[in-house]
């Protein structure tokens, strides 16, 4: 299959698949930390597909260049922390960058936080306004083929 083939083919498994529809992307930019909601219609515009570990095949991933942060920008991305306040604070947690984005995220909402696993399929991370969100910090993998795999058998 083709790589062109095989991305949208990945994407919209994962939209049919995906608990939910609506996303709330965090990056930094300029030594600052934003969040973005978005629908999973940017996903073909701020996804790649990528060499997954371990043996997984091909990933899903959320690894936003300059030009797609600055897209994110202009569709209403909310300045969160700093980029130092965020590394300070993974520093001094066992979580890392996204945990620690989600659980900003969480305290923003004034609604509790704890680590789960809950597969992107089953439920959102975040429930803002009676909508679902699945969060996702830059270098996130959304799936990868192995994955998708086992969901589909």
């Amino acid at each position: 299959m083709k790589n062109s083939t095989l991305f949208y083919h990945m994407i919209n498994r994962y939209i049919e698949l995906a608990a939910t529809p609506y996303f709330i992307f965090g990056f930094i930019y300029k030594q600052n930390v934003y969040a973005v909601r978005a629908n999973r219609n940017i996903l073909p515009l701020i996804l790649k597909l990528d060499k997954a570990s371990r043996g997984a095949g091909y990933s899903l991933r959320f690894c936003p260049t300059a030009a797609q942060k600055v897209f994110l920008l202009s569709q209403g991305a909310e300045w969160i922390c700093s980029k130092q306040s965020l590394l300070s604070l993974v520093a001094n947690s066992p979580y890392n960058r996204g945990e620690v984005f989600e659980k900003l995220l969480f305290q923003k909402n004034k609604q509790p936080w704890k680590k789960t696993s809950s597969p992107f399929y089953h439920t959102g991370d975040l429930v803002i306004g009676n909508i679902d969100y699945q969060i996702k910090f830059e270098r996130a993998t959304f799936l990868t083929e192995r994955s998708l795999r086992r969901l589909e058998n």
